[in-house]
C-alpha cells in the first residue's frame, strides 16, 4: 500500500477532506501527513505506529464543566432560553464568561440532569460547538416523550371553586425539568460513539427520541 492510499482511506474513515483535518485526528503535524503521502510503500510496522499515536490522541476526553447549575435566561430576541447568562448586574461574570468561551470553542457531548442529579437528556455537539448545541437542545420540543402528570390550574384572577381538576399528562419543556448540565470536550472521531454509549446506558431514563447506534 502507498502512503497516499493510506491517507485517503483514513480521510474516508474519519469523514474529513483536508490534510490538516486528518493530521488533527491522528495527532501528527501537518508536514508529517505530506511525508506519509510521499511514501511509495507503507509497512505494517509504520501503520501500527500511526494507529498507536492516533489511539492515544483520540482517548483524551476532557470535562469542560460538570453539574453546572442551570439559571435560564431569555435570549435578546426573547424567542428562546439560554442555560445561563455570562453577565450579571455588575457586567461580565469572570467564571461564567470563561465557561461560555470554552463551550464556544469545542465539540463534544453533554448531559442534562434534573434537580435530583439524575440524567434526563444526552446529546452531541459534532457539527456545532457545545454552547450552540446545548442551547438548541435546551429549547427543542419533544412532544409525547417529554410529559409528566400535572393538573391544569387557572392562571387568570378567578375565584377558587370546588370543581375537581383532573390529573393528566402534560408536555413539559426541558427548561422546566433540567437543573444542571455537564459538557465534555471529545475528539471528533469519538463523539458519535460516546453519545451512543450514553444514550444506550440510560435508555429508560432519558428523554431522547432516538436510540443512537455505534458507528462502524
Amino acid at each position: 500500500m502507498t502512503g497516499l492510499n493510506l491517507i485517503k482511506a483514513l480521510k474516508r474513515k474519519f469523514h474529513v477532506k483536508t490534510d490538516a483535518a486528518i493530521a488533527k485526528h491522528l495527532g501528527v503535524s501537518f508536514p508529517a501527513i505530506g511525508l506519509w503521502k510521499s511514501r511509495s510503500n507503507v509497512t505494517a510496522r509504520q501503520i501500527a505506529s500511526l494507529v498507536h499515536k492516533a489511539s492515544f490522541q483520540s482517548n483524551v476526553i476532557r470535562p469542560v464543566v460538570e453539574f453546572f447549575p442551570i439559571k435560564r435566561v431569555e435570549t435578546r430576541q426573547k424567542a428562546a432560553f439560554e442555560v445561563f447568562a455570562a453577565n450579571d448586574s455588575s457586567g461580565p461574570h469572570p467564571y461564567r464568561t470563561g465557561l461560555k468561551d470554552e463551550l464556544l470553542k469545542y465539540h463534544g457531548v453533554y448531559v442534562f440532569f434534573d434537580s435530583r442529579g439524575q440524567a434526563i437528556y444526552a446529546g452531541k455537539a459534532r457539527k456545532q460547538k457545545l454552547w450552540k448545541e446545548i442551547n438548541n437542545a435546551f429549547n427543542r420540543e419533544r412532544k409525547e416523550v417529554q410529559t409528566i402528570k400535572r393538573v391544569g390550574h387557572p392562571v387568570r384572577r378567578v375565584a377558587y371553586g370546588k370543581r375537581e381538576r383532573q390529573i393528566v399528562s402534560l408536555e413539559v419543556a426541558l427548561p422546566e425539568l433540567a437543573a444542571y448540565f455537564s459538557a465534555y470536550h471529545v475528539p471528533e472521531a469519538m463523539i458519535n460513539d460516546l453519545e451512543a454509549m450514553l444514550v444506550r446506558s440510560f435508555a429508560n431514563d432519558l428523554l431522547n427520541v432516538r436510540m443512537e447506534n455505534f458507528s462502524d
